[in-house]
């Protein structure tokens, strides 16, 4: 596909590096040096061998029969689930550990909210002996505690974050902090979230799972493209790989799903593209959920990979030229979509990844039509939720 994106990192009017005089350099680095890596024979030829022997890729595409049923259209689910550590997450990451031992760099530091990108990170510094530092929210810490303790016993570091809400942004915004005072290490972003080139970087880096659905719905459809593409979008990592290569293809329509905590309009809410206006967030410029002074608005949302306040300059980009459509899903909706497809196809799925399930049910299609759906993780983190959830309907 075409690149989006200026020389300068601009999707449009988004994106763009805004960054501490003290990041430059490395920025700088990283932005003059990453393409020519990602392109050479030996980079591809060890990051595809990672992707196949060690992350477990292709991901099946799965044809939810009995979600088809119930909801009137064929509907596949591209189970990044499967994926070594459980979520697309792994892709993105195997690419960035391979780029810094390329530059040269020799410690990694990462920030998570689920923890899927934390325990990624985790895992593939352990197989390469990379030291690895991941900055977590407090909150996060609590309400993870699976995946705390999967980063812990890989050999990570997990330093909790008190400030603020004690999520995602506060753990971010902390490594950030420790990124300017120790420029020697390489962070490794999760998202398409931060300074230019992190939002390109990422996006290409997961854009293996795009390119993997147009050979699988050859295969199984007869053609390379699906009716509409859904996917959830926090910073928007796994919908941005979802989209990649159909974006210049019109005939697709792109879905994310954000979260709408309680509701897009209550006020507990992290529905960046329902009620957010443009603005800077970790170095770049997009989305965001900020006061009339620019201060940056506490997020909620019951899936922690999803409570940010902002999202990807690329997000905001499809959203401002229409090329694709984002709906707000409530807490309960992501909540209730995951039992019904834990019950109808038996897959429990990350919390995250039921926005994506939820949003199906706000979209009209035909019985012709094939719908795909990035289940972007598994749900074995978020089962107290879950439990929670099951008592509460009990009662």
């Amino acid at each position: 596909m075409n690149r989006l994106i200026d020389n300068k990192g601009f999707y449009g009017e988004f994106g763009g590096s805004w960054v501490p005089e003290m990041l430059y350099p490395n920025i700088e680095q990283l932005a003059s040096s990453y393409d020519a890596i990602l392109e050479s024979p030996s980079f591809k030829d060890r990051f595809d061998s990672l992707l196949r022997d060690y992350a477990g890729r292709p991901t099946p595409l799965f044809l939810a029969e009995s979600l088809s049923g119930v909801l009137g259209a064929k509907i596949y689910l591209k189970r990044e689930d499967l994926c070594h550590t459980g979520s697309h997450k792994l892709n993105n990451v195997i690419g960035q550990a391979l780029l810094a031992m390329e530059m040269n760099k020799r410690e990694v530091i990462a920030e998570t909210g689920a923890g899927q990108h934390g325990v990624a990170t985790a895992t593939v510094c352990a197989l390469l002996d990379l030291p690895c530092r991941v900055f977590m929210g407090e909150k996060d810490v609590q309400r993870q505690q699976p995946n705390v303790l999967r980063m812990k016993m890989l050999g990570a570091e997990v330093v909790p974050v008190s400030s603020g809400s004690r999520t995602l942004k506060d753990a971010t915004n902390e490594a950030i902090r420790y990124w300017i005072n120790h420029p020697e290490v390489y962070y490794l972003i999760g998202s398409t979230i931060g300074p230019h080139p992190y939002p390109d970087l990422v996006a290409r880096l997961q854009s293996v799972i795009s390119a993997e659905m147009k050979i699988q719905l050859m295969e199984k459809e007869g053609r390379p493209g699906p009716d509409i593409i859904v996917a959830c979008v926090g910073g928007g990592s796994n919908a941005a790989g979802t989209f990649y290569h159909y974006i210049a293809d019109e005939k697709v329509k792109l879905v994310g799903a954000e979260a709408a905590g309680e509701g897009a309009g209550s006020g507990k809410t992290a529905a960046t593209i329902a009620t957010g206006t443009a603005g800077i967030i970790h170095g770049c410029r997009t989305l965001m959920m900020q006061d009339g002074e620019g201060q940056i608005l506490e997020a909620h949302s019951v899936s922690a990979g999803l409570d940010y306040p902002g999202i990807g300059p690329l997000h905001s980009y499809l959203h401002r030229t229409g090329r694709a459509r984002y709906l707000a899903v409530t807490d309960k909706e992501a909540v209730e979509a995951a039992h019904l497809l834990t019950r109808l196809e038996g897959i429990i799925p990350a919390l995250e990844s039921a926005h994506a399930i939820a949003a199906l049910h706000k979209l009209q299609f035909r019985e012709s039509d094939i719908i795909l759906v990035n289940l972007s993780g598994r749900g074995d983190k978020d089962m107290d939720t879950y439990i929670e959830s099951m008592q509460n309907r009990n009662q």
